[in-house]
Formats: C-alpha cells, sequence, structure tokens
C-alpha cells in the first residue's frame, strides 16, 4: 500500500528550529519527485519545497519565502524525505504535508498540488 506517513511537528518559538520527516511506504523516495506543502488556517495549501527523483539533476525547489531558512533532504536508507526548518517565524505556522504523484520525476509538477499521495500532515506552531 503506497502511504506517506509525516511526523516532527510541534510548537518552537520563534527563530527556533524543527525538522519533519516524511517515511515513505509502498515505494521508494529516490524514484520520484516528493514535496512538502502547508495550509495555514483559513488559507489555501502552498508548496515549500520539492526534491526531484534521483534520475533527474535539479536543485531542490523552495518558494522564495523559505529560501535560506529551509532545506529539504532524502535518505534512501530510511526511505524518508526531511524538511529541516531554521528561524522558524510565526508566519510559518501551518499543517504541513508531503505528496507524491507516483509519476513526476521533477518538481514541476509537483508543485501544481494537484497529486495523487498524500500523508495526514503534522501541525508546526510557531510562537512564543
Amino acid at each position: 500500500q503506497v502511504q506517506l506517513v509525516e511526523s516532527g511537528g510541534g510548537l518552537v518559538q520563534p527563530g527556533g528550529s524543527l525538522r519533519l520527516s516524511c517515511a515513505a511506504h509502498g515505494f521508494t523516495v529516490d524514484d520520484y519527485a516528493i514535496g512538502w506543502f502547508r495550509q495555514a488556517p483559513g488559507k489555501e495549501r502552498d508548496w515549500v519545497s520539492c526534491i526531484g527523483s534521483k534520475s533527474v539533476y535539479h536543485s531542490p525547489y523552495y518558494r522564495d519565502s523559505v529560501k535560506g531558512r529551509f532545506t529539504i533532504s532524502r535518505d534512501i536508507v530510511e526511505n524518508k524525505v526531511f524538511l529541516e526548518m531554521d528561524n522558524l517565524k510565526a508566519e510559518d505556522t501551518a499543517k504541513y504535508y508531503c505528496a507524491t504523484d507516483l509519476y513526476y520525476t521533477d518538481c514541476a509538477g509537483i508543485t501544481t498540488g494537484i497529486l495523487d499521495v498524500w500523508g495526514q500532515g503534522t501541525l508546526v506552531t510557531v510562537s512564543s
């Protein structure tokens, strides 16, 4: 069964860090592009970052508001994708999801958000 499971969310003070994990089941994380998305209360879901498959040689994608603060990575042994979030701000508060489509190998399609496989999400709250 193809499944994504996020973890690592929590409450953190502004300026703090969190590391989100996305565990993949039923497929290998380096075969497809995988993205992170977030949805803040009352707002639409936005893509945050994306990492392409091992066959695609492009740099990870980041939305402008998180560039320099967030880092996406992949661990093939653990079959997980991570989102390291540093210097967190109140506006980063949202539920974070990882997603893929088992079709796209690069990130161009992932950023549309029209994807078949989504995790249940993990909540990140940045507050003092």
